[in-house]
């Protein structure tokens, strides 16, 4: 990168830093995590911005980070085989990141060095937090600058800046928080333990309830109204690993939603309860259509890696009854081809009727039967695998359909960015994909019928040319009833105040601006009860902001503009007169 190490030199811990730092952040983008400003990401992003103010130190000023990938993938690319794989997204990744930070950080060392000079001890913590809201410094980056000063940091004045922001962030916000923590819920765990959770094996159950909560998440014998419920066992399947929770009945009971608190499943449900009664729980239909959208998201996944590369990544996703979302690693948007590759490839998987199978296995066996699990999540020494075929083996917690065919139709209907180096898709399938096709096709035949051509796309085309038609004659018909401006000379200036009722009025004044030389003009038109204005001037001391500033507040209006040129609005038609005189009475007195 155009830098020689020097183990005698004085910088040279700034060379070892950048060689273990990019070490960290090829591995951790390898494995699916992305430059964020919170969680995993945002460690990813201290890491790599320490790095890069390393080699700012080394006199480098433009990204390089990046550049040093193909290196290590040639020194520890055999070991890790993913890594030649990931190569390219996470140069990419890196590059783009590199290029963020090199855009601020030398306006933020300059105000780190400036803040310095008037710094005895104590750093000022205020400056650090601007440095890291405004300039993107990490913490842990102005620290490290400060001990290599052999000076501290004001912790409390930087902490007081940061509750403040949190504060203002949060306000507003409406929620229980965690209710893990603020409900009885570790109560329910000392007496109960885990739930036992059947719904892999059937979708209704006799059970008892053990426990109640009411809506503040706090114990009680009786319900009637929302509340939640613990059963000794429950087929409804808890919110988790994108899936959402189970709805359904407790007899009379409605259960509008099922979620998980310290692994105990609870649902949340809507009518009359006490504890000990003894209940038939039934798991409603959408379970089904759940389990396509999440069968369809494992075969999106594998989909993505064959058609765009191994380097994506799951970042997140969603699977409801009615669509899919699915949060991904790759560096750029997708094309339209490489939608319709996808969508074809998973359509073509549901089409040979691939069986989906469950195994449970432990980690290891999971890891060695080319399972993939997701980066960062806590697994035990025993996993769930499902697998449909080749297609796809993934670590997966969630329910599932048995053959792939029931999913039926896959359609992608979204493909868009959520952050740098993360592209999301929505898609549908089951029920939802029928419902659109049957919407599309209402609406085409609505397209056909106001057409009235079965060939929608010959109509369309032969509206298009009827407007473009219709265009050239409203203009030819404009430029006709065009009204002719004629200047009147005033201290040796030409100058234009009217009303005019058609044409384009800038293309009026350009028009005006073009013919005569040292121009000052200002037009007025009607639109309803409503007035535009635009004002213009060409070689004169008028100036077409401060001109129209002092005209527009006669029409109850308001605008401004360049020295050549300005426009405004005002809202009564009916003082244009007025208005014309004193744009003339500002002329008299300022040309």
């Amino acid at each position: 990168v155009g830098t020689k190490y020097d183990f005698e030199a004085a910088n040279s811990a700034s060379y070892r830093v950048i060689a273990d730092h990019l070490r960290s952040c090829s591995f951790l983008l390898a494995q699916g995590v992305n430059f964020d400003k919170e969680g995993r990401g945002y460690v990813l992003r201290r890491i790599m911005r320490r790095a890069i103010r390393h080699g700012y130190l080394l006199g480098l000023r433009d990204p390089f980070m990046y550049k040093l990938v193909d290196t290590l993938v040639d020194t520890m690319g055999e070991q890790y085989d993913y890594l030649p794989k990931r190569a390219e997204a996470i140069k990419t990744a890196m590059k783009m990141e590199e290029e963020r930070f090199f855009m601020t950080i030398e306006a933020g060392i300059k105000l780190f060095n400036e803040e310095l000079k008037n710094t005895k001890d104590v750093f000022n913590g205020e400056v650090a937090f601007k440095l890291y809201d405004t300039y993107g410094f990490p913490l842990d980056l102005t620290e490290d600058m400060l001990r290599e000063k052999g000076i501290k940091l004001d912790m409390d004045a930087f902490n007081a800046k940061m509750d403040a922001q949190k504060a203002q962030s949060k306000a507003g916000w409406k929620g229980t928080g965690d209710a893990a923590t603020t409900g009885d819920f570790k109560a329910l765990k000392e007496k109960f333990n885990v739930n036992e959770f059947v719904g892999y094996e059937t979708t209704t159950t006799k059970a008892k309830v053990l426990a109640l909560l009411d809506e503040n998440f706090k114990e009680t014998e009786q319900i009637d109204g929302k509340g939640w419920v613990l059963l000794d066992k429950t087929p409804f399947y808890a919110e988790s690993g994108g899936q959402t929770g189970d709805k359904g009945t407790l007899g009379e009971v409605k259960v509008l939603d099922t979620k998980k608190f310290l692994d105990m499943n609870l649902s949340e449900v809507e009518g009359k309860l006490s504890v000990g009664d003894e209940v038939e729980a039934v798991v409603d239909n959408s379970r089904a259509e759940i389990e396509k959208h999440h069968s369809a998201t494992h075969l999106l996944h594998a989909g993505l890696r064959e058609i765009l590369g191994e380097h994506i990544a799951q970042a997140g996703s969603l699977n409801d009854d009615k669509r899919l979302r699915f949060d991904f690693s790759h560096p750029q948007a997708m094309t339209s081809e490489e939608v319709a590759k996808v969508e074809a490839w998973v359509n073509d998987k549901i089409s040979r009727a691939i069986p989906a199978k469950t195994e449970i296995m432990s980690i290891e066996e999971a890891k060695n039967s080319g399972a993939m699990a997701l980066f960062g999540e806590k697994y035990g020494d025993e996993v769930r695998v499902v697998s449909m075929g080749d297609a796809s083996t993934e670590l997966c917690g969630g329910t599932h359909v048995n053959n792939v065919a029931q999913i039926g139709l896959f359609m992608i209907t979204k493909e868009s960015g959520v952050s740098a180096g993360v592209r999301r898709i929505e898609a549908i399938c089951g029920n939802a994909a029928v419902e659109a096709v049957k919407a599309l096709r209402d609406e085409l035949n609505e397209v056909k019928t106001e057409l009235k051509n079965v060939n929608p796309l010959a109509g369309i085309a032969k509206l298009k040319e009827q407007i473009k038609t219709l265009k050239s004659e409203v203009q030819a018909a404009q430029s006709a009833t065009k009204k002719e401006l004629s200047a009147r000379e005033l201290k040796g200036a030409n100058v234009i105040v009217e009303e005019v009722e058609s044409g384009d009025i800038k293309e009026l004044i350009d028009e005006a601006k073009n013919k005569y030389p040292n121009i000052a003009i200002m037009l007025f038109q009607k639109k309803g009860d409503k007035v535009m204005i635009a004002c213009g001037s060409k070689e004169t001391n008028i100036k077409a902001g401060n001109w129209i500033k002092e005209i527009a507040p006669i029409l109850g209006g308001g605008g401004g503009g360049r020295p050549d040129f300005a426009q405004a609005g005002g809202k009564d038609a009916s003082k244009i007169g007025e208005a014309t005189e004193k744009a003339l009475a500002y002329l008299e007195e300022n040309i």
